[in-house]
């Protein structure tokens, strides 16, 4: 696979080359055939180059050029667990995860439970509700588990759409936790919990005016009460397999979920 880069811009990715044909970024995230609506699981060749579109070229060139939190993110293993979410034929974001029992990155131990590793929603697509549903599909899909993790660490955004699912979905308060791989119990934290005691990081400056500027109304409380009248805050996207740059935008760890 060839990348075909503006040279007045080199963090700008203008085509692909694939199959022996160029094509626009934009084209390789558009289904030839009729795709059902709402989340599918990554399984043949295509899905995995339109994956690594959305992660690699999308998030980490397309998007993340501008990124606030300044990060580089490196492609998925051949055999992640993914969903791609598809709407009108178009990939419009995605979520990688752990099953219980795989094995960690580079290392001999396995997950002792299932983790959400990384998630991303393009940004013409946020506050579209797509990412509180990917939450719901992650429950869903291991609806069996006591406990599921969302890989640490977490960033403002993310925190604040886990909130608002947790808040409409008290069940589910009890088995989500902020984990480091395996996730054993001494590698957890209750992330319903933090948001209670007022432990998670504090969206500022711009990601702030983000949130303000199309919902005022869905700021959290202590107590836990949201406002809900639109459907979802901005972006969520966390990677576990990236690098991370020595500045911090917001004042804590640089976070996995932004």
């Amino acid at each position: 696979m060839l990348l075909l880069l503006d040279p007045k811009k080199r963090d700008s990715v203008v085509a692909v080359y694939l199959n022996d044909k160029w094509w626009g970024v934009d084209e390789l995230l558009h289904s030839c055939i009729p795709v059902q609506p709402g989340l599918k699981k990554v399984q043949t060749c295509g899905e995995r180059i339109v994956l690594f579109v959305l992660n690699c070229l999308v998030c980490g060139f397309v998007e993340g050029g501008d990124s606030e939190n300044g990060v580089c993110f490196l492609p998925h293993s051949a055999g992640e667990h993914a969903k791609i979410f598809w709407h009108h034929g178009e990939a419009v974001a995605f979520y990688t995860y752990k099953n219980k029992g795989s094995l960690c990155d580079r290392s001999s131990q396995c997950y002792m439970l299932p983790v959400l590793d990384t998630i991303y929603v393009r940004k013409k697509w946020r506050r579209h509700g797509f990412g509180i549903s990917m939450l719901k599909d992650f429950c869903q899909t291991f609806s069996q588990e006591v406990a599921l993790g969302i890989s640490s660490p977490i960033s403002p955004e993310m925190y604040y759409v886990c909130g608002r699912f947790l808040a409409d979905n008290p069940k589910e308060q009890d088995r989500f936790w902020e984990v480091d791989p395996p996730g054993d119990w001494s590698q957890r934290t209750n992330i319903w919990l933090k948001i209670q005691l007022g432990e998670t990081p504090v969206i500022t400056d711009c990601s702030a005016e983000r949130v303000s500027e199309h919902s005022e109304s869905e700021i959290p409380t202590l107590e836990g009460q949201y406002n809900s009248d639109k459907e979802d805050n901005s972006s969520q996207h966390h990677s576990k397999k990236r690098k991370k740059q020595d500045h911090n935008v917001y004042g804590t760890k640089q976070s996995k979920i932004c």
